[in-house]
């Protein structure tokens, strides 16, 4: 569950396309459309459209199918307000998951751009959602007359979080994760170095939690809901 279009790409498509390969069901679920996101030239009434679209063929590479984006959120503008917050419970209790990735709700003043203004909103609410709104009856319990029961979420990933310390080895879906990105073509068709940029990004983050040499990594903070 992220902010917008390429968010999960860039935190975690080489743990989706692990999780794919292993016989697990992945849904993606994107708030915003995107709108904000784009080069000065580009057409700011098509990018909605064209990121969604961007989204969904990214995620065909990682064997991804259930793509979902929620209405009524604007790029830039999201928080972690309780209708956000009912919106996630709601796809949360539909989809069942044992297991939720998200954006960390914690700034990092080291890497800025990972603590954005809207992932920080949107991991918030998310964690919000999880515990302790989807497992409590008494949250929305209209959601039950709808026959979305309350679930409990086993644990929550944490993409760019400060305190990250499990490394999941992407190195053999690394190709993937690039192909993925490079769907992004409105936000990444300007990169000549974006593999470059990848592969150090993943190989420091793989060194940094103790993978061996020439590994690949991504990271995660993992927060148990017991």
């Amino acid at each position: 569950m992220v902010a917008h279009p390429d968010d999960a790409d860039f935190g975690c498509a080489g743990t989706s396309a692990k999780f794919s390969d292993a016989g697990i069901d992945v849904t993606l679920l994107v708030v915003t459309r995107g709108e904000q996101g784009g080069l000065p030239t580009a057409d700011p009434s098509q990018l909605p459209t064209l990121r969604e679209a961007e989204q969904r063929a990214a995620s065909a590479h990682l064997g991804i199918t259930d793509v979902r984006f929620l209405d009524g959120y604007r790029d830039g503008w999201v928080e972690p307000t309780f209708d956000l917050q009912r919106d996630v419970v709601r796809v949360i209790r539909d989809v069942r998951p044992q297991r939720v990735l998200a954006q960390s709700p914690k700034r990092s003043y080291e890497r800025i751009h990972g603590s954005h203004p809207d992932h920080l909103a949107a991991g918030e609410a998310v964690v919000r959602a999880c515990y302790p709104a989807a497992e409590n009856p008494f949250a929305w319990p209209e959601m039950i007359e709808e026959g979305l029961d309350p679930w409990h979420v086993g644990e929550i990933w944490l993409m760019a979080d400060p305190d990250a310390t499990h490394a999941v080895d992407t190195t053999d879906v690394f190709p993937r994760k690039v192909a993925a990105l490079m769907e992004h073509s409105s936000q990444t068709g300007h990169r000549e170095d974006l593999e470059k940029f990848l592969r150090e990004w993943a190989g420091r983050t793989a060194t940094r939690l103790g993978l061996a040499e020439g590994r690949l990594a991504e990271a995660f903070a993992v927060v148990p809901v017991n």
